[in-house]
């Protein structure tokens, strides 16, 4: 049940998003889905999603996780002058990113982001969050830059049964190639100066072919 409610949401958003009148059409906008299973740190090299931390993220778990890629600058509703019906025009543009999860420690916090480099056998393996402006200083800290504005940030809390979901909104694209997974932290993202971003450990970490 939680799986059809993430489908339908990724895909219910991103298509209000996309619905053009064939006048000012697009080309169709790139959606990405991933939905896996955890597999232990040692088979990273063939699986798709791996566990660090079997006490909060088991290999029984799962997840499923949607990208929809918003192109031009979306759409406004446009009414012509003359009172003809003019249909949608493009406005905005940005990336919606939603993660669900089951099978995880119970009434659980999570902190959860979008890393440069894909999973490995070593929790470091994904590199840093990615940045839509990089922070110059590495690691970043800085809440100027290490923020759910500028990264994706996808922290949730699991319910008794171990489930839970989350998704972001950015107004920006990935760019290609240097988004490449989703890892899962021990808890919740600060926000504070010099620790901005940061969540503990990476327990688990999910390969994504972010557009």
């Amino acid at each position: 049940m939680l799986l059809v409610k993430a489908v339908t949401a990724a895909v219910a958003i991103g298509a209000s998003m996309a619905i053009a009148t064939p006048a000012v059409a697009a080309p169709p906008h790139p959606f990405v889905f991933v939905h896996d299973k955890f597999q232990p740190a040692a088979e990273a090299e063939s699986a798709g999603a791996v566990t660090y931390d079997k006490s909060l993220v088991p290999t029984s778990a799962s997840v499923f996780i949607a990208e929809a890629r918003v192109g031009g600058k979306g759409m406004k509703y446009h009414d012509g002058a003359d009172g003809h019906d003019r249909g949608y025009h493009m406005r905005h543009k940005g990336t919606f990113v939603f993660i669900s999860l089951r099978g995880l420690a119970p009434d659980y916090r999570f902190g959860i982001h979008v890393h440069t480099k894909p999973c490995g056998t070593k929790p470091d393996s994904s590199g840093p969050h990615y940045q839509n402006k990089q922070d110059p200083t590495q690691p970043s800290t800085n809440p100027t830059y290490a923020n759910p504005r500028n990264e994706v940030w996808l922290d949730l809390t699991t319910n008794r049964a171990g489930k839970g979901w989350s998704k972001s909104w950015v107004k920006w694209h990935f760019r290609s190639g240097e988004a490449r997974s989703v890892v899962i932290h021990e808890h919740a993202t600060s926000t504070h100066q010099g620790k901005a971003g940061m969540a503990g450990d990476r327990v688990a970490c999910v390969n994504v072919p972010f557009k």
